[in-house]
């Protein structure tokens, strides 16, 4: 059992009560919207009777809820925490905002890399300022790097070892550096940090997870570590993660939305989870003892016969450090850690069908004894985040059969009750890109940090297009994969294509044509039955009806660079240009010049 201080209990003791009532009133909100969403849904749908497709649209669009009520609550938990906390990181987290950052770094902390089949040059651009932070803070002693490779290509591996060799020589008496190779993958990355924990793990009290796309400097390092050091309670601390300046186009305006929608959803969601946050499987620091002794991932079985691993392994860590009596938290500060976005559709189509299949895994753990509630409902959410995909996709189709063959739109549903509902599930939808738009706008330092109001404003409406086309490609995508599933397709663990490329017509057409299908017979339809009908049919069919130039388009090399000239998708990093990311030299920050960018406001 996890032994405490006095003082340490004595503060524990007084953030149960606090914690347990931010955790009703979340409940009770939760609820209330979910119940009242659906009876202004059920309300829409009166005209003409209740009947079973009634019932069908009023269930898929049930599962489908989950998600965005969650998200809408975080979102405005999250604002209010942002504008008026006096200090936004002591509500969430008060031994965070005790850490000066002078306190002595006293234990053994390993670095691990995890890799499989990626550039390594890259993976070093990256990890040198690190090395260099932690060396220049007379920190280096304290901390090993270990490079776990499960790369498979073996000309890619000959220049892994060759470069991480290298590596450990020039850091050779100021930082460790030891590189190992599996030969077969087994287990994934889980696997792979796992056989680490076997071999090394008992040589140090705390791990720093990198994977191979993370940036983190060493002064986010050592803060986290620092943090760990001053809460024994702390089992893993998750920092908050954002985009690279990117050249491709559609990383550019996927990582400004993803820097927005984070924000205030993690801050949001930090409140009132507390002790039960999320662990997202990198850039995070874990206390080893008992991740070694609690986290190993049982192996499941494929037809009671073949063993099956657990892809997604971070959120099932999380819940079983929980179950073990330490806490997992989460730190939302944008300076921790930095990834690269994938830079088409298709690479992003490619991860994102990887997460499915893991997150299609946790159904089997939520009858796992000992976890606590707030773990049960993490894992459920996970699950939904893809099962509302086919929902989504039921919704499109039903309601789109239903209302061309009916009458007129009002003999579906009605008008008042249809377009409150209408609203209401845009704003649950954009609702966590709304709360950060406005505190940013609201924020004269955050604000001069995107470009200025203008140059803000007109990125908040291209992300919202953006993210109106991308969502219901994702949402079917999903429901092909979830349906091949059912017959044994699965997708394994290959590395990333990280650089820009141009994706070719015919690779869009293989890959997409089956969205683009579904959205024209949709939209069709609609047109040559009920025509108004179309405006509010394109949130969900012209995303997949225009899949293949969007996919197109978003690659192409010139737009993202032209994008990165005139600040399109610009983040913050790119006007203040802060030295840590200039080491780097990434062409996004150079594109981005204090010549090119404009006055802001």
């Amino acid at each position: 059992m996890l032994e405490r201080s006095p003082s340490q209990a004595i503060e524990a003791d007084a953030a149960g009560p606090d914690i347990f009532r931010r955790r009703v009133l979340f409940v009770v909100l939760f609820a209330f919207t979910m119940a009242g969403s659906l009876a202004l849904a059920a309300l829409a749908l009166t005209p003409g009777g209740f009947d079973t497709i009634d019932i069908a649209l009023l269930a898929l669009f049930a599962v489908t809820l989950p998600w965005m009520v969650a998200g809408f609550w975080n979102a405005v938990i999250g604002f209010l925490i942002m504008r008026f906390a006096a200090d936004p990181i002591a509500a969430i987290m008060p031994t965070a905002a005790r850490i000066r950052g002078d306190e002595p770094v006293t234990v053994s902390t390993a670095i691990l890399l995890c890799i499989r089949n990626e550039l390594p040059e890259r993976m070093i651009r990256n990890l040198e300022p690190m090395l260099a932070g932690l060396d220049t803070a007379a920190c280096g002693e304290r901390f090993v790097l270990y490079a776990l490779s499960d790369t498979s290509d073996a000309r890619i591996a000959a220049s892994e070892e060759a470069c991480f060799a290298a590596l450990a020589a020039r850091w050779r008496g100021r930082v460790a550096i030891i590189y190992r190779r599996r030969t077969v993958n087994t287990a994934y990355k889980a696997g792979n940090i796992r056989e680490f924990c076997e071999r090394w793990g008992g040589q140090h009290e705390f791990a720093v997870t990198l994977d191979a796309d993370s940036f983190m400097t060493a002064d986010a390092v050592l803060r986290l570590v620092r943090i760990m050091q001053a809460d024994p309670r702390l089992g893993i601390l998750q920092g908050l993660i954002v985009g690279l300046p990117s050249t491709s186009a559609f990383a550019r305006v996927f990582q400004f939305g993803m820097r927005l929608g984070m924000r205030s959803y993690t801050v949001g969601s930090a409140w009132w989870q507390g002790d039960c946050g999320p662990y997202w499987g990198h850039n995070a620091v874990l206390r080893l003892k008992p991740f070694i002794a609690h986290c190993a991932l049982p192996v499941l079985s494929r037809d009671g016969v073949e063993d099956c691993h657990i892809l997604s392994h971070d959120q099932i860590e999380a819940a079983l450090m929980r179950a073990a009596g330490y806490d997992v938290r989460v730190l939302p500060q944008e300076d921790l850690g930095w990834e690269e976005n994938p830079p088409t559709l298709l690479e992003f189509i490619r991860r994102d069908l990887r997460w499915c299949q893991g997150n299609m895994q946790y159904w089997q753990f939520l009858g796992l004894p000992g976890l606590k509630p707030v773990s049960r409902y993490q894992l459920v959410l996970a699950i939904l985040m893809f099962i509302g995909s086919p929902a989504w996709i039921g919704l499109l189709v039903l309601g789109t059969l239903a209302v061309a063959y009916s009458d007129t739109p009002a003999s579906f549903m009605r008008a008042d009750a249809g377009m409150a509902l209408f609203v209401c599930v845009l704003v649950m939808w954009f609702a966590p890109k709304i709360a950060s738009a406005i505190d940013i706008l609201l924020h004269p330092k955050l604000r001069r940090g995107f470009g200025g109001a203008g140059l803000f404003s007109v990125n908040f409406v291209i992300e919202t297009l953006y993210s109106i086309l991308l969502c219901p490609i994702l949402w079917f995508g999903h429901t092909i994969f979830l349906a091949g599933l059912l017959f044994g397709r699965e997708i394994g663990w290959i590395g990333q294509t990280r650089d820009d490329h141009a994706v070719p017509f015919t690779l869009a057409l293989h890959n997409l044509w089956p969205h683009t299908l579904l959205g024209c017979l949709a939209l069709g339809l609609l047109a040559t039955t009920q025509p108004a009908a179309i405006p509010y049919a394109l949130f969900l069919a012209g995303g997949p009806a225009l899949a293949i130039p969007f996919a197109v388009m978003s690659a192409w090399p010139w737009l993202g660079n032209f994008a990165a000239r005139i600040g399109i998708g610009r983040l913050p990093e790119e006007t203040e240009r802060p030295a840590a990311l200039m080491v780097l030299a990434l062409p996004a920050i150079e594109a981005a010049a204090p010549s090119r960018q404009p006055s802001a406001v």
